[in-house]
């Protein structure tokens, strides 16, 4: 099983020095992937809730530094040659499809055909509406947006006509590296993130979800796979556990994760959080050591 890291981009992890650190440690210890999230916006008050915590809450403080996952990421890709690349996630609907489908290109090209879009519909009414964005019908935007970049990435001319988008016989340049398509991840942990992963996407990202709970989140994306004839292990499976640990591994392999992600908060210090890069690298890819 392969393991991921989901560190960057928030707090230290967005600094630089720290970025540097984390992205070439993780590289050179064995690790698969780094993982980047997203959020444009946090309020110090929310009314949304967060769905990926027992009170509702985000940890995250409203006032952190939370980088952009793209740049974060082209960042790290700067620094490094082989490990993968993957935002986890970025909300899509609160995305332009046209100007983002020319970043993650543009990634993607600059990484050497390392990144993958991990994309999610977003769960903050308030994030939605600083950005001028509706909140209902984020779900069918998503699905929309998702197919308007695939025509771009493929086919030059591209045109597409939708509810929320339209666009006629126009180039964007460039393409992804693998033949015009770049991998796509949902992430969500609920039935519908399922479905949607199981219906559009290359693979599925669990984020937080409890290690008692992830072999029937993925009987669930399964049982979806096979309504629309494709077999579940045609999808990437990253899970990033609440409540994981080594002795899980074989379960989770079991079960169908294909990625374990450890998230985690990278010291401030850049030879610090080197050390806990090759700390993490020793208990989740190296554990009989």
């Amino acid at each position: 099983m392969r393991v991921g890291l989901h560190a960057l981009g928030i707090g230290a992890g967005a600094r630089p020095e720290v970025i540097r650190a984390v992205a070439t440690a993780a590289e050179a210890h064995g690790f698969a992937r780094l993982w980047c999230g997203e959020h444009v916006v946090l309020v110090d008050s929310p009314t949304s809730r967060y769905p990926y915590s027992a009170d509702g809450r985000i940890a995250v403080p409203a006032d952190a530094d939370w980088l952009d996952p793209l740049l974060a990421l082209t960042f790290a890709a700067a620094v490094t040659s082989r490990i993968e690349l993957a935002t986890g996630v970025l909300l899509l609907p609160e995305h332009n499809p046209v100007l983002l489908a020319k970043q993650a290109a543009t990634l993607d090209v600059l990484s050497g055909g390392r990144f993958s879009l991990g994309v999610g519909v977003g769960w903050s009414a308030e994030e939605f509406a600083a950005l001028g964005v509706p909140f209902a019908g984020r779900g069918r935007r998503t699905d929309e947006y998702l197919a308007a970049m695939r025509t771009l990435w493929a086919d030059d001319p591209a045109s597409f006509t939708g509810e929320f988008t339209h666009f006629d016989a126009i180039r964007v340049n460039p393409k992804p590296l693998r033949g015009g398509r770049l991998p796509v991840v949902v992430g969500g942990n609920s039935d519908a993130a399922l479905r949607r992963a199981a219906r559009l996407a290359d693979g599925w990202y669990g984020f937080n979800v409890p290690a008692a709970d992830v072999p029937a989140r993925i009987a669930v994306l399964a049982d979806e796979c096979a309504r629309r004839g494709r077999a579940c292990d045609e999808l990437t499976v990253a899970v990033a556990p609440s409540d994981g640990n080594p002795d899980h591994l074989a379960a989770f392999g079991a079960a169908g994760v294909t990625e374990l992600v450890v998230v985690g908060a990278p010291p401030p210090a850049p030879d610090a959080a080197a050390t806990w890069v090759a700390r993490l690298a020793r208990t989740w890819i190296r554990p009989e050591e």
